[in-house]
């Protein structure tokens, strides 16, 4: 028997697509196009508030600039009371740092996060979506669903990594995580357009204190600094990154404030990369990625946990390790002394006891050619401090 269709189903028949909807449902043209709208997606965390670009503002070096009830040391998760027991480390750059694995001296180096757990960007880009402290999807099914409700992600699936990203869960996420990842490298995020980038090609100049403080940066004999914060050779390298990415103890203070509040207790020690499920030996305990020194000044607090907010102060705190004098040993934010380091064992005093004590305008001169790290959207910030 035939069935007269409702007009307005009809209507829909008979008319063309919108172009709006049609361009809805163009693909994107490549996964680092399809990686941005990603990154800024809140519809991939479980309350639709939080997206990649939440704890990594592109505005604020790709760092969470949101304050907690620990302050900026940590992040806020998509729940909005759930903390995170780690500061988020800026995204920019992040795609300089190799696969996580062995150096043949058999130092450990590379990877994603403070641990390396993640050996790439595009395994770091699967880890928030599901942690349940910050995205706090249920599982790659729930991301996936996610990812099929918007027509156009559907298409660049289609498009660009095959139909069976339709309808598998699993091909869905390593999908999403290949475009983030893409994003991530691509030069928006690490476009080496520093005063100290144009500064080595002659279209910039450096101020007194800050030369003062680049020579003391990449000398081997009256700082340490490079020993760490430089992966290519020589004094005049271009694009480079400022992180070996090795892993070492430097005897960072437990930030006590943030335990407060984030629940991890106030004898809990995070043990960092020996934290790492790949990772067993008591030797790694205590150690942590060197992290790239981009952006720098406007990406505070600083270390793995946010202990210390000011750059200078950090200075200082590397410091303690050559000046023994007594006020070199106070820490400027509390006014007492440094506290002892979380994790006592394995702390790298070869590294940490080369060169000799800082004056104040040495401290100042270091400081002065960090800021000269900042990329160029960000200079504004520094007029903030």
């Amino acid at each position: 028997m035939n069935r007269l269709l409702p007009l307005t189903l009809c209507a829909a028949l008979a008319t063309p697509l919108a172009p709006a909807r049609a361009a809805e449902e163009a693909p994107y043209a490549s996964l680092e196009d399809w990686g941005r709208a990603l990154f800024f997606d809140v519809n991939l965390s479980q309350n639709r508030s939080q997206a990649c670009a939440t704890c990594h503002d592109p505005e604020a070096g790709f760092a969470d600039p949101r304050e907690s009830a620990a302050g900026r040391a940590v992040s806020l998760g998509d729940d909005g009371t759930s903390l995170g027991d780690r500061n988020a480390p800026t995204a920019a750059y992040a795609r300089f740092s190799p696969a996580f694995g062995q150096t043949k001296e058999g130092k450990w180096r590379g990877g994603q996060f403070h641990d390396g757990r993640a050996a790439t960007l595009k395994d770091q880009a699967k880890g928030p979506p599901l942690n349940p402290v910050e995205m706090g999807l249920k599982d790659e099914a729930e991301a996936a669903a996610r990812l099929w409700e918007n027509p156009r992600y559907l298409a660049t699936m289609r498009a660009l990594k095959g139909p069976e990203t339709e309808t598998d869960p699993a091909a869905a996420f390593d999908a999403m995580a290949e475009a983030i990842a893409a994003y991530e490298a691509s030069p928006e995020l690490s476009p080496f357009d520093s005063k100290y980038d144009r500064y080595l090609r002659g279209a910039a100049k450096f101020t007194d204190e800050e030369e003062l403080g680049r020579l003391l940066f990449f000398s081997s004999q009256f700082t340490n600094c490079n020993i760490c914060h430089q992966l290519n050779p020589g004094p005049f390298t271009e694009n480079e990154t400022f992180s070996n990415y090795e892993y070492h103890n430097i005897g960072v203070p437990p930030n006590r404030a943030a335990r407060a509040v984030n629940g991890a207790g106030a004898g809990a020690v995070d043990e960092g990369l020996r934290a790492n499920p790949a990772i067993s030996d008591p030797a790694q305990a205590g150690k942590f990625k060197v992290p790239t020194l981009r952006n720098v000044a406007v990406t505070g607090p600083y270390m793995h946990n946010g202990v210390f907010q000011d750059l200078r102060s950090v200075i200082l705190f590397y410091n303690t390790y050559n000046s023994k004098l007594p006020h070199r040993q106070i820490n400027p934010e509390t006014g007492a002394p440094f506290e002892a380091p979380e994790v006592a064992q394995n702390i790298s005093l070869t590294e940490l006891e080369t060169g000799p004590a800082l004056d104040d305008k040495r401290i100042d001169a270091l400081v002065a050619f960090l800021k000269t790290l900042t990329d160029a959207r960000y200079e504004p910030l520094l007029s903030q401090d």
